[in-house]
């Protein structure tokens, strides 16, 4: 049984070397350029260069996304990117322009194509069309079933690879292809800058009836149209092996180091137990689930795989997401006595229980003894996120273990 690739978004540096700690084959990350997540923190080429080396370091590959649709403006300085980004030579670059394609074969032939979701991959005859043309991998649109995917796996060369999309946000315009925010915001989803306004309230007024507002869909608590569940396929591993799908795609690359390493976590787990014995995956299955609730705060469905999705995979109530765990930070250095060096991600106080989440799946519970400042100055609590502080836990953790607090419920 082929072992598929698990594939995990890093919004930045801190997050990429989180994703490969917590079990990523392969990590995506975008440049501070021609990426279709500019809102993320995004990569400099340092950055990017430190990053690639880490990956590499622990048997972990990083794809570069350059998949917007570029316009006249952008091909000279998609030219001079691609000719930096070979010096520090990714495994792939991610392209979904056929422009950008050719100046990447151009300019850096050596590094691997794939193709973005963004160029609409619904069929196989498209899979060969960029096979012939040197793409090594095809990402496939979301609105594909799993019995279409095996088609497309029946119809294309053993050596090109498929890659889709298992886990996260859905994109309500074709394959992502979105001109709400455009329109809306002026800014543009296919050039990195969407607002996601397919996540917003709307009403219809009709013109002879000013100030009378219709909703598309009502019920007691109000209106959400566009507003789709998130992709969650933690329960259905068997089937995406069965698909024949080479890449296990999470979406999410403006999401915190604790999300990530949640999913990462959870999925290689899943992957891992499946390829032991289909008994021990299922015997896991509420543990995914559970893993899997702790950070992705919105309603699940699973998308088109078993075909066109019932208005269940809307949400209709509420499309707001509800926080388990607050993120507090990385153990970056921990010595014997259990005293961790982090850099403080939300506030926490000296008594308080929290949890140390470990790359191995195991959850420790710990307290608070003491918080100090990098001088070494006793404080009752750290209320100012990103500084840099030491925390007494009285048990010794390893670098990258994350720190995170269970939240009450209300």
């Amino acid at each position: 049984m082929k072992r598929p690739e698990l594939l995990v978004p890093a919004s930045s540096l801190e997050v990429l070397k989180i994703a490969v700690v917590f079990g990523a084959d392969a990590v995506y990350i975008g440049g501070e350029v021609f990426s279709l997540r500019a809102k993320a923190k995004n990569f400099s080429m340092e950055e990017m260069a430190e990053g690639i080396v880490f990956a590499h370091a622990h048997g972990a590959k990083v794809y570069v996304t350059a998949n917007i649709l570029a316009h006249n403006t952008d091909l000279e300085e998609v030219r001079a990117y691609f000719t930096e980004l070979r010096e520090i030579a990714p495994d792939a670059l991610i392209i979904s322009d056929p422009a950008v394609f050719s100046i990447a074969e151009e300019i850096c032939p050596e590094i691997e194509r794939h193709i973005s979701t963004q160029a609409n991959n619904t069929n196989y005859g498209t899979y060969l069309f960029w096979h012939k043309l040197g793409a090594k991998r095809v990402v496939s649109a979301r609105e594909l079933s799993l019995h279409e995917i095996r088609e497309i796996r029946e119809h294309i060369p053993d050596e090109m690879e498929i890659e889709t999309f298992i886990h996260g946000a859905m994109c309500i315009s074709y394959s992502g292809r979105c001109l709400l925010s455009n329109y809306l915001t002026a800014r543009d989803a296919n050039q990195g800058a969407c607002t996601h306004p397919c996540r917003w309230k709307y009403a219809l007024m009709e013109e002879q009836r000013p100030g009378e507002y219709m909703p598309v869909y009502e019920n007691d608590r109000g209106t959400y149209i566009f507003n789709s569940k998130d992709l969650c396929m933690i329960s259905h591993i068997p089937e995406l092996f069965a698909a024949g799908i080479d890449s296990f795609k999470i979406e999410g690359r403006m999401k915190t180091a604790l999300y990530v390493a949640t999913v990462a976590r959870t999925y290689r787990k899943a992957i891992d137990d499946f390829m032991e014995s289909h008994q021990k995956y299922q015997e896991n299955l509420p543990w995914y689930s559970d893993q899997i609730s702790n950070c992705t705060y919105r309603q699940f469905t699973t998308g088109f795989f078993f075909g066109k999705p019932s208005e269940e995979a809307q949400i209709y109530d509420n499309n707001t997401y509800v926080k388990e765990y607050t993120y507090l930070g990385i153990v970056e250095s921990c010595g014997e006595d259990g005293l961790c060096r982090i850099t403080q991600r939300n506030k926490f106080l000296v008594g308080e229980r929290i949890e140390a989440m470990k790359p191995n799946g195991e959850n420790l519970e710990l307290t608070v003894r003491g918080i100090l400042d990098e001088e070494g100055n006793a404080m009752e609590s750290a209320p100012h996120p990103q500084q840099k502080l030491y925390i007494d836990l009285g048990t010794p953790l390893e670098r990258y273990d994350i720190l995170r607090r269970k939240e009450e419920a209300c």
